[in-house]
C-alpha cells in the first residue's frame, strides 16, 4: 500500500481541517472540526506556548563565552605546566546538545498534544522558510531558539516584523556570519582590513523575502550587506548576550536598492532596507505562493494566491489576514488529497492520533534521523524540501514501511480501528478500511494504517 500515485478517496471537510491544515486529529477534533470547518480551522490561529524554563539565546551565548573563556584558560595552564582552575561545566562540550534536545522536544510535545496544531504547522513553515541548522557548539544551542523568540512572537502579525525580528536574532547573525560582517571603510575596516560578509544579504533577498526570481540584482546583494553591516552579537568585552550594532563596523554612506536610495543613518539604514523588502510585490507574490504551497498543494490554484496577494497588500502582509483568506477560500478545499506528508508531519499526526502526551525522546528523534527531517539540521538557510519527489525515492519508501513497523510494534496496544475512525473519519476507502480490518495482528493492522494512502497524504 505505497503512499504515492493518484488517490481514489475524497477527503470530508472535516478531515481537510484536522489533516490539510492541521497536524491531524486528536480525540474528539474530527467531530468539532465538523461542526463549521473553516471557523475551527481559523480559531486555532493563536500564539504558541513554550516551557519558558529552558534556555534563551542569551542564556547560549552566555554558556558559550563561558566555555571559550575555561577553554582559553586550560591551554594557559597547560602550556605553563600548571593545573586549570577552569570551572568543569564551562568545559562541558555536551551542553549545547542537551539544550537542543530539550527545545527540540518541548517543541514536538506541544505540537502532538496541542489543540491548535494549526499554529504549529504555521510556526514549523517559518521555522523551515527561515531555515538555521545546528552546526557547530555555538549553533546547535542557538538554533532552536530562533523560532522560540524571532518567529513565534510574529508569525501572526505583519511580514516586516517577523522578518525584522529574525535578521537580528543572534543564531541567524551567527549561522550566516554577519556577526562578522565590517564595512572596509568603517572604522573598525580600516584598522583591521576586514571586509562585507555578503551570506545574510543574500539569503534575505533569494530566500526570506523577494525570492530568487524577484528581480534583484549581485549588485542589490552587495548593498544590503553593507546597509546590514555592523549588525552583529556581544562579545566578552560586551555587557550582556545578544544583538549589538556596532557603528565603528558600520560602512559608511548612503545605499542604493533595487533603485532607492537609504541614506547613511546607522542601524535604520538597514532596518529601512529590510522593510521595503517586507513591503515589496514580489515578496507578496513569493510569501503567499510558498504558504499555498505548504498547506494546500504543490501546485496551489493560481485564483486561490492571487487572493492571498490581494489580502497581503491590503493588510501590509498581516500573516494571520493571509491565513484567514487563504482558508476562507473554497479553493483550498479541495476533495482530493493534495500534499504528501513530510516526515515531520507524518510522525506529529501518528503520535496525535494515538493520543500521545509525551513524546518518546529516543523513538522521536530516531524517527526523525531515519525518515530525513532532523529538526535545524537542513544543511542549507533553504531548509528542508516540501514536495513529494524529494520524500518519495525507493529508499525514503523502505524506510516509511520500516517506520510504520516500528511505530506498530512500539503502540501494538492500540486499537486500529478506533484510530482509523479518530484519523480519518468519513475519509477512508473500502479497500483500506478492509486491508485493516482483516490485518493478521494489531501491529500488522497499525502498520497498514499509517501507510495508507489516505494516512499518508492530506
Amino acid at each position: 500500500m505505497q503512499p504515492s500515485g493518484t488517490s481514489s478517496f475524497a477527503m470530508s471537510l472535516a478531515s481537510i481541517a484536522v489533516n490539510r491544515f492541521g497536524y491531524g486529529a486528536r480525540e474528539g477534533e474530527l467531530a468539532a472540526a465538523a461542526k463549521d470547518p473553516k471557523a475551527w480551522v481559523i480559531g486555532q490561529l493563536k500564539p504558541v506556548r513554550f516551557d519558558s524554563s529552558l534556555p534563551t539565546s542569551a542564556q547560549v551565548l552566555s554558556d558559550f563565552k563561558a566555555f571559550n573563556q575555561a577553554r582559553k584558560a586550560k591551554k594557559t595552564a597547560e602550556a605553563k605546566g600548571e593545573k586549570s582552575s577552569a570551572n568543569r561545566m564551562a568545559t562541558d562540550t555536551t551542553a549545547p546538545r542537551h539544550h537542543y534536545k530539550a527545545m527540540t522536544l518541548d517543541n514536538l510535545n506541544r505540537s502532538v498534544k496541542s489543540d491548535q496544531s494549526v499554529s504549529w504547522r504555521l510556526l514549523d513553515f517559518f521555522s523551515n522558510h527561515f531555515s538555521v541548522s545546528g552546526q557547530g557548539r555555538a549553533m546547535v544551542g542557538l538554533a532552536p531558539t530562533l523560532e522560540r523568540e524571532a518567529i513565534a512572537p510574529h508569525m501572526l502579525s505583519e511580514f516586516e516584523n517577523l522578518l525584522l525580528a529574525v535578521s537580528r536574532h543572534p543564531a541567524m547573525l551567527v549561522y550566516l556570519n554577519n556577526e562578522r560582517s565590517i564595512g572596509p571603510n568603517s572604522r573598525i575596516g580600516n584598522r583591521r582590513k576586514v571586509g562585507i560578509n555578503e551570506n545574510l544579504a543574500r539569503e534575505i533577498l533569494e530566500l526570506h523575502t523577494l525570492g530568487v526570481d524577484g528581480g534583484y540584482s549581485q549588485q542589490d546583494v552587495t548593498e544590503l550587506a553593507k546597509g546590514i553591516s555592523g549588525w552583529s552579537i556581544k562579545s566578552k568585552r560586551d555587557d550582556g548576550e545578544g544583538f549589538i550594532y556596532r557603528d565603528t563596523a558600520h560602512e559608511p554612506g548612503s545605499r542604493m536598492l533595487l533603485g532607492k536610495r537609504y541614506s547613511d543613518n546607522g542601524q535604520r539604514q538597514g532596518e529601512n532596507m529590510l522593510l521595503d523588502l517586507a513591503r515589496h510585490p514580489s515578496t507578496a507574490n513569493y510569501l503567499c505562493r510558498k504558504i499555498a504551497t505548504h498547506f494546500i498543494a504543490e501546485q496551489p490554484p493560481a485564483e486561490l494566491v492571487e487572493l492571498m496577494v490581494s489580502r497581503w497588500r491590503q493588510t501590509n502582509g498581516h500573516i494571520g489576514a493571509v491565513m484567514r483568506a487563504m482558508v476562507q477560500s473554497d479553493l483550498a478545499w479541495q476533495p482530493a488529497p493534495q500534499k504528501l506528508k513530510t516526515p515531520r508531519e507524518m510522525l506529529i499526526s501518528s503520535l496525535r492520533v494515538m493520543n500521545q502526551n509525551k513524546v518518546n525522546p529516543r523513538l522521536t528523534l530516531a524517527s526523525l534521523k531515519n525518515l530525513g527531517q532532523v529538526p535545524h539540521q537542513a544543511g542549507s538557510p533553504a531548509g528542508y524540501s516540501d514536495s513529494a519527489k524529494d520524500w518519495l525515492g525507493a529508499s525514503a519508501l523502505m524506510t516509511r514501511i520500516d517506520w510504520a513497523n516500528t511505530m506498530g510494534s512500539v503502540f501494538r496496544g492500540q486499537e486500529p480501528k478506533a484510530m482509523m475512525k479518530q484519523a480519518l473519519g468519513d475519509s477512508v476507502s473500502g479497500m483500506t478500511y478492509k486491508t485493516v480490518a482483516r490485518a493478521e495482528s494489531r501491529q500488522q493492522a497499525m502498520t497498514l494504517l499509517l501507510m495508507s494512502p489516505e494516512f499518508q497524504r492530506r
